[in-house]
């Protein structure tokens, strides 16, 4: 049967990127699982067991050398996974089969080695949030006192900035890049805690000696850079660990899909858009289509991303008394794709903020046409200044902004408001123009964007530099 026969995963095939794809591959879980026992061995030697200099060459030469095909034939036969790995690692390491998983349980490796694989994920996920984060903070300096509509309700509101609503967008980030920070710093080993986490199995190989099995305990922590390990455990690391993560990625992918979601909308408005390549196709019938195809699958991606919030959470919710392995099969699951799908997100959003489009005439037409309405108060406020009686004005404009607003809506026409105004008598000494010129109406946005991208994205851009160039092609 060929490759093409069977379902393949589009996260690998057409979303996520080379190096996570890579991450949560069997091969490298499968190496890390050897460096592991290696560690493990390590170890224990030094702590006094009999175990060889040359049985633990031995493991180190093969660490990389693994027959995933022998594995496979193993676990058929013995329905073990991590079994089969030790049977298959002791095939090629015969003077060190013996020593192999020393008093460990399984979960020595697979918690151990998911422990490790979420801390590179979160380090990949990191570093592709700052560099979002910088790419967009270069389009918003660009745009930091182009006036544009503001939306509240999705309605027209008071005007912001171009530059201030992509700050919007990247505090969102910002906030979610601290709580991957907070995740990574919190991860712990599970380290060598024995079947239900009381480490009986390792007492009774150092034969009863407590100060030992806490330093085998601590030695295993170091060796994989962890500062130290859980404090206590069942059988796994605690599940909550897992929900606590799906709940930062989770963040990700929302702050992402709230991004992706108003481009769409500036794009339907042809104010703002996303690249759009020289042979790319918007629709197979309608040639003349631009669809936000990059938003769009963010949006997908992200729904997706969100969804495997709750899986999480349930497992974390019903691990009975030391364990359940109703988990296994659903964190096989739901951890990798979560990681691989806010990756792919990601990338793409990187993307688009290093070639969003603006089209600045067309955002100051849908400015100008709102903005008679949202100026009425200004040149209500100068008539008065200049004698004329503040509720006769009121109630003037109220009756010409009834008016103009009908005309709009009902007939289509311009928005006339102004020069009904300019028409009145009681505005001959206002200078309405001057009252309308939208920078009056953006408040602070200008200034604070330039204070954001100081205070808040420089610490970033200082933390990460060019650590966080990670741009990738963006997949089919």
């Amino acid at each position: 049967m060929s490759d093409n026969a069977v379902y393949e995963n589009p996260l690998i095939s057409r979303y996520a990127s080379r190096e996570m794809a890579q991450l949560w591959s069997s091969e490298y879980r499968s190496q890390l699982w050897r460096r592991l026992w290696i560690i493990l061995a390590e170890c224990e030697q030094e702590l006094g067991l009999p175990i060889s200099d040359a049985q633990i060459a031995q493991l180190k030469k093969f660490e990389k050398q693994v027959d995933l095909e022998a594995v496979q034939a193993y676990e058929r036969r013995l329905r073990h996974d991590v079994m089969a790995h030790v049977h298959a690692y002791g095939d090629q390491c015969p003077d060190a089969k013996g020593i192999i998983h020393w008093g460990a349980t399984s979960c020595y490796v697979t918690d151990n080695g998911d422990l490790v694989l979420i801390r590179q994920g979160l380090e990949m996920v990191q570093r592709r949030l700052a560099s979002v984060i910088l790419k967009m903070s270069e389009f918003a300096l660009k745009y930091r006192d182009l006036p544009c509509l503001a939306f509240t309700h999705l309605q027209p509101a008071q005007p912001t900035t171009v530059g201030k609503r992509a700050c919007l967008w990247m505090y969102d980030l910002v906030l979610d890049l601290q709580e991957v920070e907070h995740r990574l710093s919190s991860l712990l080993a599970r380290s060598a805690k024995g079947t239900t986490g009381t480490q009986a199995s390792f007492l009774q190989l150092f034969e009863g000696d407590h100060e030992k099995v806490r330093k085998l305990e601590a030695m295993i922590a170091t060796k994989l850079d962890f500062p130290s390990s859980y404090a206590v455990t069942g059988q796994t690391y605690p599940r909550k660990v897992d929900a606590q993560v799906m709940d930062a990625l989770s963040g990700v992918a929302q702050s992402i899909h709230k991004i992706a979601t108003d481009l769409r909308i500036l794009s339907s408005r042809k104010e703002v858009e996303e690249p759009f390549e020289k042979d790319q196709i918007g629709s197979s019938a309608m040639a003349y289509k631009r669809n936000p195809m990059r938003s769009e699958r963010m949006c997908s991606l992200a729904r997706f991303v969100m969804s495997l919030q709750s899986s999480a959470a349930q497992t974390a919710a019903v691990q009975w008394m030391e364990r359940t392995l109703d988990d296994s099969a659903n964190r096989r699951l739901v951890i990798p794709q979560a990681f691989l799908a806010i990756d792919a997100c990601l990338v793409l959003m990187e993307n688009v903020a290093t070639g969003m489009v603006v089209y600045e005439k067309q955002v100051a037409k849908y400015l100008a046409e709102e903005l008679p309405f949202m100026a009425t108060e200004a040149i209500m406020m100068a008539a008065v200044a200049e004698g004329a009686d503040r509720q006769e004005v009121h109630e003037l404009i109220r009756q010409h902004s009834v008016a103009a607003g009908l005309e709009v809506k009902q007939e289509g026409k311009p928005n006339n408001l102004l020069d009904r105004l300019k028409a009145e008598s009681l505005f001959d000494k206002v200078d309405i123009d001057q009252l309308v010129d939208p920078v009056a109406f953006v408040g602070r946005a200008p200034q604070q964007v330039d204070e954001f991208l100081s205070n808040i994205v420089g610490p970033i851009r200082e933390k990460f530099g060019d650590q966080a160039g990670m741009s990738v092609e963006v997949n089919v």
